[in-house]
């Protein structure tokens, strides 16, 4: 099993909020959540690195955004 960390987190009222929400809506704990955003930022980051595109779109798929990382 590998080491754990324990470390201290600032958050802005807003953005732990988020945190609440999402440890709620997703049933996980408040580190699960974070350890799992981490990991979608980590494979984000890599992605777009190798000139990747990450598209959001819309329902109905008349709207589409491209975001840029």
């Amino acid at each position: 099993m590998s080491k754990k960390t324990l470390i201290s987190l600032n958050l802005a009222e807003s953005e732990l909020e988020i945190l609440n929400e999402l440890s709620e809506k997703k049933e996980m704990s408040k580190s699960a959540v974070l350890r799992q955003a981490l990991r979608m930022l980590g494979v984000l980051e890599q992605r777009v690195a190798q000139g990747e595109k990450l598209y959001f779109e819309s329902l109905d798929k008349e709207k589409s955004e491209l975001l840029l990382l």
